[in-house]
């Protein structure tokens, strides 16, 4: 499968999600919160993962759509650790020598991005990596937009289920 079939299928299952969520919550009592912010941000999560398994490609979107949000969140963080460090008296120097260097950080992390990455269809392709996908999900939600606990728990079920789509599209599902 492609990226447009992958997320497609996430745009047009995500409906199988709800009802899943749904049963779960009032057959065996899951503490999901079914609002309309958490089925939005789980839409949202559910058709990122539907996809996200392909960061491992490098040929593929998800991977060449990264590396530059990574390369340039590195970069700007090494410029907040750089910026206080002035080596010299003048503001606008200090500006430029804290911004070439965390310019020049960035450029290393966007060849590291892809030396770090396993093999396609490796580790990244299996279902503990989605159990981590929706664990990061939760914790974003809930610590990072200060959701509620049952909001992100449904957030970080959707995310996985994403992802889970994702292995079942290539008849690849595998647990590590």
């Amino acid at each position: 499968m492609n990226y447009e079939e992958h997320i497609l299928g996430g745009i047009l299952t995500y409906p199988i999600v709800i009802l899943i969520a749904s049963l779960l919550k009032v057959h065996l009592n899951v503490p999901f919160q079914l609002n309309a912010i958490s089925m939005m941000l789980g839409y949202a999560f559910y058709v990122l993962g539907s996809d996200l398994p392909d960061i491992d490609h490098p040929d593929a979107l998800i991977h060449r759509g990264t590396k530059p949000i990574v390369a340039i969140a590195i970069g700007s963080s090494a410029f907040l650790k750089l910026r206080g460090l002035a080596p010299t008296d003048y503001g606008w120097a200090n500006l430029t020598i804290a911004w070439t260097v965390a310019s020049f950080i960035a450029f290393v992390s966007w060849y590291a991005f892809s030396a770090i990455m396993p093999r396609h269809r490796g580790i990244v392709h299996s279902m503990s990596f989605g159990i981590i996908y929706g664990l990061i999900s939760f914790l974003i939600v809930v610590y990072g937009l200060r959701l509620k606990p049952e909001e992100g728990a449904f957030i970080g079920f959707a995310a996985f289920m994403g992802y889970l789509l994702h292995l079942v599209l290539d008849k690849h599902i595998k647990i590590i």
